[in-house]
């Protein structure tokens, strides 16, 4: 016989701490009922399928995501391929047809704010719903306190807020992606940086400089992080995204980053000089080293 999965679904971006308070529930109702517990997620942002132009800004790219969920205590993570074809399923339809056949959900916990399925659903409707197709569904208690949504750690971090973005994350804020060739010009005033390629459809904090904790190679790193257009060199429009690496000696070219973003130094601002850039980079570095090193 197959196994009777108590399971949640939704695209859980950034699986904040309100995510993790529907997920402990998840994981003790199955416990309780004696069954393995299931999350379940999507490949991609429903609206990438019904607006194709459509890029979203991210919490968490899908990589990221699974190692996020992963790191529950849930059984089993069911990533769902989201289509055309799925988009056009009503809730029971997609209880009948996706849950229960294909995931063989019995008990299914809904977030108390969550719709699902084309058309969507009040909760007594999913109930009866779920009554048709064998699934038993409950609702879950909302996370005590403040609203956590991942809208609203978005607008956090649009305007810089780091430190508020992580406390309603539960974690510290990161990026990554390859480095790649950049200006150069950063070495040449003694702070070598990392140009990090970040996927376009993850979120990038507000400009400015942050100060952050690197990972490469499985090798930690204090630094600090600049995103912006580079004003003092007349970049234009091209966003960079920089990365110097205190106590780093190398070659980065090529290498994935990860960078976790632990608070935010100041806005990006033009400089009259290269000099003068360079003595306030001195100025962001002694900043970042006081505040990382006051974590420890």
């Amino acid at each position: 016989m197959e196994n009777q999965y108590v399971a949640t679904i939704g695209f859980f971006d950034g699986v904040h701490l309100g995510h993790r308070c529907l997920i402990g529930q998840v994981c003790k109702l199955a416990d309780d009922l004696q069954c393995p517990s299931m999350l379940i997620t999507f490949n991609q942002h429903p609206r990438q399928v019904l607006q194709t132009d459509y890029i979203p800004q991210l919490l968490s790219t899908l990589e990221e995501k699974k190692v996020l969920l992963s790191s529950t205590s849930a059984d089993l993570i069911e990533v769902l391929p989201f289509t055309m074809e799925m988009s056009k399923l009503t809730a029971r339809q997609f209880m009948s047809h996706v849950l229960s056949a294909q995931l063989h959900v019995k008990t299914l916990v809904i977030g108390y704010d969550h719709h699902f399925g084309y058309g969507g659903g009040t909760f007594a409707e999913y109930v009866e719903w779920g009554k048709q197709t064998g699934i038993d569904v409950v609702l879950a208690h909302e996370l005590e306190g403040e609203k956590v949504s991942s809208s609203v750690i978005r607008r956090h971090l649009q305007v810089g807020e780091i430190k508020q973005a992580n406390r309603l994350l539960g974690y510290e804020y990161s990026i990554q992606g390859k480095v790649v060739s950049g200006h150069q010009v950063g070495r040449n005033i003694g702070f070598p940086t990392a140009n990090i390629e970040v996927p376009n459809d993850k979120l990038l904090p507000a400009c400015g400089v942050y100060a952050i904790k690197a990972e490469v190679d499985e090798a930690f790193y204090n630094g600090m992080l600049c995103i912006g257009h580079r004003p003092t060199l007349n970049n234009g429009n091209e966003l960079s995204v920089e990365a110097n690496l205190f106590e780093f000696s190398g070659d980065l070219y090529g290498k994935r980053v990860k960078v976790n973003i632990v608070e935010r130094l100041r806005d990006e601002k033009p400089f009259s000089s290269l000099q003068a850039l360079q003595k306030q980079l001195e100025q962001d570095a002694l900043q970042a080293k006081k505040i990382l090193l006051s974590m420890v």
